[in-house]
């Protein structure tokens, strides 16, 4: 049979499979019997090419390349889509080219992706305050077929969270500043009764050594009254016989 007349076999078949779905897949089985006609009458090229082109011209961007199903590879190829990106296994576009019932089949699964999915999660994600972000469909060996989309948040709620953490950061930035305050204070109070304590015991020191000589007590517990104990020392002295030479001294 030549190519004219597999051709004609191929669009009778494709008409069939199609009318089932008229309703999803409308306006294909045209498209797809005028490329096979021109295929046929040129007598050049395969019908995957030609079907390859009739996907091209309705999808716009679509890839012929095997995607495995592990999360990997649908990060990979999901970073690579525009939006609207179809990728079709190599062995799942030879079947659809040539068995109009896979041909509808698949289509309709993509059809579903833009014509369904992306309508109704840009609007769901939109009442959430978020922005839907369409990757594309790819199509794998097995035939399973892997929508790829995610969503993010909206300029004006990025714009939020970024106030948000900023005033966080300024907040914490302000709260150890005091705590590093507090703590020099501390330290400086600290060090402040630490020398308060080496003061008194170093005037209690001194005071007990020099009061052995008259054999009475005569000095304080606190620096505060470290004038008061060392008058009395001096009055101590005057009694025993010191050298001052008054007798009858009486300390001021």
């Amino acid at each position: 049979m030549g190519m004219l007349g597999v051709n004609d076999a191929l669009i009778g078949t494709y008409r069939h499979a199609t009318s089932k779905n008229a309703n999803k897949t409308q306006g294909t089985e045209t498209n797809f019997a005028d490329q096979l006609k021109k295929t046929g009458e040129t007598a050049d090229g395969s019908t995957v090419d030609t079907y390859m082109e009739y996907l091209k011209s309705k999808y716009g961007n679509v890839r012929i390349q095997s995607v495995g199903k592990d999360q990997e590879s649908l990060d990979r190829i999901g970073k690579s889509m525009s939006g609207s990106d179809v990728v079709i296994a190599p062995n799942i576009l030879e079947q659809m080219a040539n068995i109009p019932a896979k041909a509808a089949y698949y289509e309709q699964k993509i059809d579903y992706f833009f014509h369904t999915i992306i309508p109704r999660e840009t609007a769901f994600c939109a009442a959430q305050g978020l922005v839907f972000e369409p990757c594309g469909v790819v199509v794998h060996e097995d035939g399973t077929v892997t929508y790829i989309c995610g969503c993010s948040d909206s300029p004006e709620r990025i714009a939020e969270v970024n106030a948000i953490n900023k005033a966080k950061r300024e907040k914490e930035a302000a709260q150890r500043k005091a705590n590093i305050e507090r703590g020099r204070e501390a330290e400086e109070e600290r060090e402040r009764q630490i020398e308060m304590v080496y003061r008194q015991k170093s005037m209690a020191e001194f005071l007990a050594r020099y009061t052995g000589y008259t054999g009475k007590s005569a000095y304080a517990a606190v620096p505060e009254l470290m004038g008061f104990a060392v008058t009395a020392y001096d009055y101590n002295i005057l009694k025993a016989g010191g050298n001052s030479g008054e007798e009858g001294y009486t300390p001021p």
